[in-house]
């Protein structure tokens, strides 16, 4: 269960992770990261800063190793 509120997600972070065929990874992330990520990328009040953070979680979506700049030791190895 999550402790905050569920952000909804964006239409252009869907798209991306459409894209990037990454939708499998964001949904094996646990709901607690999936929501971390969405609320960190629609909090910025910057378009190019909205691209930056949507362009750091599809890295390490894809990467499966680290979640916000952090290890991410449940990833994989």
């Amino acid at each position: 269960m999550l402790k905050r509120a569920k952000c909804p997600m964006p239409p252009y972070v869907q798209a991306a992770l459409e894209t990037h065929a990454l939708q499998d990874a964001y949904k094996a992330r646990p709901p607690y990261q999936q929501n971390d990520y969405l609320r960190w990328i629609s909090s910025a009040k910057l378009e190019a800063t909205q691209q930056k953070r949507l362009g750091q979680m599809l890295v390490e979506l894809r990467d499966g190793k680290t979640y916000m700049n952090m290890i991410w030791p449940a990833g994989r190895s």
